[in-house]
């Protein structure tokens, strides 16, 4: 069984720089594409950032030049370094893993983590 969790979340200043993570665990036999979501209250989800095991990186066009995403592959975990937070990047920001599973046949997965609420103030 494979889990996501996101952390780093809470209230933040406006201005702020924080920074989410995203670690994934369980029995895996290759993680792919790590991404970030976002969901602002009374809007749909929207896609914030997705990186490749390679490195290779893309971002919401809104987003470019303030968020970076970036991941440790050793450890499983993804990174989403924000800067210069405004009140409306206040959302829940979810992770997502493409996962691959050795099971028979083998299975692709896209497993999403709970969610962590970044609240900016102005």
């Amino acid at each position: 069984q494979v889990q996501v969790v996101e952390s780093g979340g809470g209230l933040v200043q406006a201005g702020r720089s924080p920074r989410l993570s995203c670690a994934a665990s369980g029995s895996m036999f290759s993680l792919n594409t790590m991404a970030w979501y976002r969901q602002a209250p009374g809007k749909q989800p929207e896609l914030v950032a997705a990186i490749t095991t390679g490195g290779s990186a893309n971002y919401a066009d809104s987003l470019k030049g303030r968020f970076t995403i970036s991941r440790d592959n050793p450890k499983n975990t993804a990174y989403l370094q924000m800067s210069s937070l405004k009140p409306e990047d206040t959302a829940v920001y979810y992770c997502n893993a493409e996962v691959v599973v050795l099971t028979l046949p083998v299975r692709y997965l896209e497993v999403w983590g709970q969610g962590t609420l970044v609240t900016v103030s102005s």
